[in-house]
């Protein structure tokens, strides 16, 4: 199956199900699909927990139930890079901390072994292109946003004797096409959104013999309704926003016990307070409430209701009994964590959606291109690495 097919019947298995992970869970009192009331409610919290955590294990769960979702393993699965992880020097692992650094590893010993000059993009402090660098490549440019990080690149890139070049600049806003030369491999690891949507276009627009790079935060610094990059994606009827492309990101390698725990308390307590709110106004649809310092959950509920009444111009009765408020918001959450497992079982197929798009787009401007994962997921679920090659 080339990238053509794979995208044609991927877009038809998503298309068909849409119903089941185009929504969003907090509009919902109760589980909005009756035929997977019953195998949802059989799960206890810990079952949940387990089965979000393992996507072969919803994959097989729901499979009985959701009608083309047995397609979906093989439409998902891509390559893995069999290239050995190369060591380092200590002094090149300075500053980067061990999971980062693995990552940076396996993504470098996917990459095709040139030595050509390289173009580093939204580099950061360099880290890739140091790596690059020692390995041999002639020259790398590393184009970075903020000053800062290039002013402490290219303090570590001349301590090391390395031949790299900082360039600060805004991808997006700033004329940047002299950074990018036909003898030229260009990279990027886990730039977001339309940042690698602008380093893709232009490179390919200039030429670049190769193209290495993994996407990331498909949904930042863009419309928020999705733009297809290929013909493929385009003749697509599937219409995405920013909801669904942040869909793809909600696979992540476990948290921390103490992140979940207060994750779990402000899922409940924003539940709790959206009950609350339409106590008060009537409204039946669920209003969200800004991002704030996670230590407010270690405060109280009551306390948290009066920040966000405030937020949102509402007067709270002083009589307001908030236990009842929070029971609510408990007994809402465990509908909330069922309906987000269902949208979960389609999370990877979105990103390889939106990941196949951007191959194919890369292959009607004359690349060869593979698609394929350059780590385990353990380090990072964004592993997937898009390579292409001039012909």
């Amino acid at each position: 199956m080339n990238l053509a097919e794979q995208f044609a019947a991927l877009d038809a298995v998503l298309m068909n199900t849409r119903q089941y992970w185009q929504c969003t869970a907090f509009d919902y009192d109760s589980l909005p699909w009756p035929e997977l009331c019953a195998p949802l409610n059989s799960l206890s919290d810990d079952a949940v927990a387990q089965l979000d955590s393992d996507q072969s294990k919803l994959y097989e769960f729901f499979a009985p139930y959701i009608s083309g979702l047995e397609q979906l393993p093989a439409l998902c699965r891509l390559e893995q890079s069999q290239q050995q992880r190369s060591e380092y020097p200590f002094w090149i692992s300075n500053g980067i901390k061990g999971r980062k650094f693995e990552q940076l590893q396996d993504f470098v010993s996917a990459l095709p072994n040139t030595k050509q000059p390289v173009l580093e993009w939204c580099a950061g402090k360099g880290h890739l292109g140091r790596m690059l660098a020692f390995n041999g490549a002639q020259t790398v440019r590393s184009v970075e946003l903020q000053a800062h990080l290039c002013e402490q690149g290219q303090h570590s890139a001349k301590q090391q004797g390395l031949a790299m070049q900082f360039s600060q600049a805004n991808v997006l806003e700033d004329d940047i096409s002299h950074f990018f030369n036909t003898d030229t491999h260009a990279v990027a690891l886990h730039a977001c959104g339309a940042l690698h949507q602008t380093f893709m276009q232009q490179a390919s627009k200039a030429g670049v013999k190769r193209i290495s790079f993994s996407p990331c935060c498909y949904h930042l610094f863009t419309d928020n309704n999705y733009k297809a990059m290929s013909d493929e994606a385009r003749k697509s009827e599937l219409f995405l926003t920013h909801r669904d492309l942040k869909l793809a990101l909600q696979e992540t390698v476990t948290a921390p016990s103490r992140v979940a725990k207060v994750r779990k308390t402000e899922v409940e307590w924003r539940l709790g307070f959206d009950a609350l709110r339409k106590s008060i106004t009537n409204e039946q649809f669920y209003v969200s409430v800004p991002s704030v310092n996670k230590a407010v959950f270690s405060d109280s509920f009551a306390q948290f209701c009066a920040w966000a009444s405030e937020k949102k111009s509402i007067n709270i009765p002083k009589n307001t009994d908030y236990d009842k408020f929070l029971a609510i918001g408990k007994t809402r959450k465990k509908v909330t964590e069922r309906i987000e497992l269902v949208r979960h079982v389609f999370r990877r197929a979105i990103e390889v959606w939106l990941v196949l798009d951007r191959a194919l787009y890369l292959q009607q401007q004359g690349y060869t291109v593979s698609v394929t994962t350059f780590c385990e997921k353990q380090l990072t679920p964004r592993n997937i690495l898009i390579l292409a090659n001039t012909q």
